[in-house]
């Protein structure tokens, strides 16, 4: 499921054994406005949230006023072309790794190489061996 937020900042998250709705709850502020497609998983949020808008592309409705998903829809094309043009396929247990990856990629398109790889190297948490990456748990 693909998150972007009016600033720019991006999150693509497995929904796994959650919600739609529960992806949103754990990811969105209260005092959020909400824009989705008319998918039924979304029915509701407007009684969580500050609004939600959708818009229904089965009437070939894709923009109203500020209610439109075409950016997010953009972000995950980019997702989707990384996936098929570089990785060729990608595993369920790793999925997230590639959503991550992808997301900080789309979160940082807008500062220098170096700043990028200085702030990449700073989060890192250690080593990650070959036995950990392949662990079948």
């Amino acid at each position: 499921m693909g998150l972007l937020e009016r600033d720019g900042k991006a999150r693509l998250t497995v929904i796994g054994n959650n919600t739609f709705k529960d992806v949103i709850r754990n990811n969105v502020a209260p005092t959020a406005e909400i824009m989705t497609d008319s998918h039924l998983s979304y029915t509701g949020l407007a009684n969580e949230f500050k609004a939600h808008e959708a818009v229904n592309h089965n009437i070939k409705e894709f923009k109203r006023g500020l209610a439109y998903t075409n950016s997010v829809e953009g972000f995950f094309s980019l997702f989707k072309r990384t996936i098929f043009g570089t990785y060729h396929q990608v595993s369920p247990k790793h999925l997230h790794r590639y959503c991550a990856e992808s997301s900080y990629r789309f979160n940082s398109r807008k500062i220098s190489d170096a700043d990028r790889f200085q702030f990449a190297l700073s989060n890192t948490k250690g080593r990650l061996t070959y036995n950990q990456l392949i662990d079948k748990k």
